[in-house]
């Protein structure tokens, strides 16, 4: 698809955005509720749960390289990835609901087993329509600019969504006095709802002739050789996708711990929405204000104070400890605008990795950059999540089923609050370090293409 001299239109921008439906609402709720589902409905322990959920995601980050070049190869032969994104969307809602269907009266090993399988099922699906849906961009917006406006509005969207996700879902769940029954009427529901974004973002992919009558689909190996040759060959690449894995690590642990916090810290289930709204209100304000600031700034540096500013919020919140209260939303605040950021500035920054790369090294990489990146992206999300099993095992959490009472000690409850303070806060500052080595800036990326074979920055 051919946009040089172009802006993108906002149909375009539209219809991408609504993918984010998907992205957000998969990438919240299982993070949110899914270790707590295993550990204070199915009774199943806190280092077992966190194994279930890193094991399915594991597969995730198998899978993910050989779903890009395959997503080249579609692109290659048939002029679109749209096929890959369809199959996502299809097939997420029916696996997102027996997720959460465990049938009541067998053990919690057996429980952890029947979430491994459904929930591993949910994750290939998500990523069919992940993978291709991060390279879109580099094909629907060429210039430095109309990359930041088109993830903008997605991270717009995305925002919502996690609002939408992650204060819905808990309500939803609430309705049922039954806890079995408010998990499925939620799955139900949020499954929907995910895969109908899905879908309307796959009409936005480009359908256009192919680039080469034959294109043989690559093996798996050699779909590995593909995603570390982009590693290898792109040190922008490596800066970025270091930083942006990292601070998976640090929000996948918090999104995790979200609903230990509210239940052992702040002793109230339901204040879990009110931290999503804390979170989500100045992220939905400010997004499109980061897009602006980088305009002038850079995305790099915007992204670098954004980060800082996270950082900042997550370690105040180790005042928990000490004085659990209301004033925690003050923080949460700050830091939803901070994320807003986070988000929509490393994604805007991908495209310009790989058309940086598509100038030096030719053009049908975009796949293999995005399944290395969302391969990435779903190891951070998903060992945040097992470090916060590790710590609670480690400080001695008691874990229940559905209906039990259960008190927790003081270790287990500080545990808790480190977990989503002071860990999260090292880890950021450990992904502005990575940041420092990316080198791309705006005259980089809307210039001329020069011949194949140049040196990369």
């Amino acid at each position: 698809m051919d946009v040089t001299g172009q802006s993108v239109d906002r149909r375009t921008i539209g219809t991408y955005a609504i993918g984010s439906l998907g992205t957000g609402g998969f990438g919240t709720l299982p993070g949110l509720v899914l270790i707590y589902f295993l550990t204070d409905t199915l009774g199943v322990a806190a280092l077992a749960a966190g194994l279930v959920v890193g094991a399915a995601k594991i597969w995730d980050v198998v899978i993910d390289p050989v779903i890009g070049t395959r997503s080249d190869h579609s692109l290659a032969t048939t002029g679109s990835r749209r096929r890959y994104m369809v199959l996502g969307g299809v097939s997420l809602p029916l696996f997102f609901f027996l997720t959460f269907a465990v049938p009541a009266g067998i053990g919690p090993t057996a429980s952890a087993a029947w979430v491994f399988v459904a929930f591993l099922c949910c994750a290939t699906a998500f990523s069919l329509f992940q993978v291709p849906y991060i390279a879109l961009p580099a094909e629907l917006a060429t210039h430095y600019n109309d990359r930041t406006r088109l993830l903008t509005w997605r991270v717009v969207v995305l925002t919502l969504a996690i609002l939408l996700f992650g204060a819905g879902g808990p309500l939803l769940r609430g309705l049922s006095d039954d806890t079995r029954i408010g998990y499925l009427v939620m799955a139900a529901v949020a499954g929907l709802v995910i895969g109908a974004g899905m879908l309307v973002a796959s009409t936005v992919a480009p359908r256009d002739k192919p680039i080469a009558r034959r294109s043989p689909a690559q093996s798996p190996v050699a779909s590995y050789r593909a995603g570390f040759d982009a590693l290898r060959r792109s040190r922008p690449f490596r800066a970025l996708l270091g930083t942006f894995v990292l601070q998976g690590l640090a929000t996948g642990m918090m999104l995790a711990g979200a609903q230990y916090v509210a239940t052992w810290v702040l002793r109230s289930e339901d204040a879990v929405t009110l931290l999503f709204l804390a979170l989500i209100a100045p992220a939905l304000f400010v997004a499109p204000v980061w897009g602006r600031f980088a305009r002038r700034v850079g995305k790099e540096r915007a992204f670098a104070l954004a980060s800082s500013l996270f950082a900042l919020a997550a370690l105040s919140l180790v005042g928990l400890l000490w004085a659990p209260g209301v004033w925690i939303y003050a923080p949460v605040a700050l830091g939803g605008a901070a994320y807003a950021g986070m988000q929509s500035l490393p994604m805007a920054m991908l495209p310009d990795v790989i058309s940086h790369d598509a100038r030096t090294h030719g053009e049908g990489h975009a796949g293999s950059f995005s399944g290395v990146w969302t391969a990435g992206e779903t190891a951070g999300m998903a060992f945040g999540a097992t470090v916060l099993t590790v710590i609670l095992a480690v400080t001695g959490y008691t874990e229940r089923v559905a209906g039990q009472v259960a008190e927790q000690s003081s270790s287990a409850v500080a545990g808790i609050v480190l977990s989503f303070s002071v860990v999260p806060a090292l880890l950021l500052v450990a992904s502005l370090v990575s940041l420092r080595r990316y080198r791309l800036r705006k005259a980089d990326i809307d210039l001329p293409p020069v011949p194949a074979g140049s040196v990369t920055r």
